[in-house]
């Protein structure tokens, strides 16, 4: 029996754990010296060991599709593989995003190279389109920079043309401009005629604090994964502060007015700043709208745009009954975050321990699970697949 039975269930977070060499028949050739190995995995060197070897046997034990992590597993680095583990998953679909790419993307933001920003834009997506077409439930992410506005726009159709489902963009805001600058407006209106989403990861706000926190004269704290390179209590407290801040300013600058038919995504930072952060936003709407004529133009209140167009993943050790109690029954997303370990052995489990205890019902259980997942998607979701809510 697969990990998900009993209802559909689309998947708003999963991952491909690449290898090394993996961008190097994407991206053009002059750009090949400067994204090397070495920049891609700082910190994986011995990534090899440590792979499923029953990737290339079929030797697997299906017991262990939740257990095993990152390369060890199914499915996680072989596209061959992939369509194996998904079937033993029993999801309806998963939206595909990058591993290696998710931090380096960010970084490109802040450098001077908009040649170089493009093109590792262009052959992410590329690469998330080639290891997606095995199959149909395997939705790619195109990645599109922040930069310039023309190269944006261009960047857009580009990714659209080659298969993309969904588009991200970095939550850190770029050097020069806001990202509701309306330079970004043919973004926005390319996205929304394609009938695809606009969408945020963890990794695309850039560093999110200063070194001197983590001075404070103590011994050092291992990270979630007893290592040094990843989040730890601290920091871990800012990954909602990017998004929070870049959809503040699309919303207030009534980017979403414009475009109501846009929809944005907010993957693997959590939920449970959303409500308070829609309170807060109503609250500033209300104390500046007087002087204010973009507070005055709105055609909703911004915590009424978010219920109308954003949707985001709470992680499975969040009480993600409390969080769909308070942003509504339409703004919160199932994800696995498959293979990360982030993601745990038992998301399901765990979502539904907190939705019990909340008096979720089994209607709000199926907009989680299912419907706010094919909203958000659009066009991006096969119709056999949006046929299967």
């Amino acid at each position: 029996m697969p990990y998900a039975s009993g209802r559909v269930i689309h998947d708003a977070d999963a991952h491909i754990m690449e290898v090394p060499g993996f961008l190097a028949e994407h991206l053009e050739a002059k750009h090949r010296a400067t994204v090397t190995d070495t920049v891609l995995f700082p910190h994986h060197e011995g990534f090899q060991s440590t792979r499923l070897k029953a990737d290339a046997t079929g030797d697997f034990d299906d017991q262990q599709i939740m257990l095993r992590k990152n390369w060890d597993a199914l499915g996680s680095s072989a596209r061959q593989d992939r369509p194996r583990s998904v079937d033993l998953l029993g999801f309806a679909s998963q939206l595909m995003f990058t591993t290696a790419l998710l931090n380096y993307s960010s970084v490109l933001e802040g450098g001077k190279d908009a040649d170089l920003t493009y093109a590792v834009a262009r052959a992410h997506t590329r690469h998330m389109v080639d290891f997606c077409s095995v199959d149909k439930r395997l939705l790619a992410t195109g990645y599109v920079p922040l930069v310039n506005f023309e190269r944006t726009a261009r960047a857009a159709r580009e990714a659209i043309e080659i298969g993309a489902k969904a588009l991200m963009i970095p939550s850190r805001c770029p050097d020069d401009h806001s990202p509701s600058h309306i330079g970004f407006d043919p973004l926005w209106a390319i996205a929304q005629e394609a009938g695809l989403p606009i969408v945020f990861h963890v990794g695309g706000g850039g560093k999110l604090l200063e070194e001197a926190y983590f001075n404070n004269g103590l011994p050092p704290v291992p990270d979630f994964h007893g290592g040094d390179d990843n989040f730890k209590s601290i920091d871990y407290m800012a990954i909602a502060y990017p998004p929070m801040k870049a959809l503040t300013a699309l919303i207030v600058d009534r980017v979403l007015d414009r475009f109501p038919r846009l929809k944005f995504g907010v993957i693997e930072q959590g939920a449970s700043w959303v409500p308070g952060w829609m309170r807060n936003m109503d609250s500033a709407h209300s104390a500046f709208y007087k002087n204010e004529e973009r507070l005055q133009k709105m055609s909703l209140k911004p915590s009424e745009f978010v219920q109308r167009q954003v949707r985001v993943t709470p992680y499975p050790h969040e009480d993600a009954g409390w969080i769909i109690a308070n942003t509504g029954d339409d703004v919160c997303l199932f994800s696995s975050d498959y293979p990360h370990v982030e993601g745990g052995r038992n998301p399901i489990k765990r979502f539904e321990a907190s939705m019990e205890t909340a008096g979720t019902s089994e209607g709000q259980k199926q907009r989680f699970y299912c419907d706010n997942f094919v909203d958000l998607m659009g066009a991006g979701l096969a119709p056999e697949l949006r046929a299967a809510a």
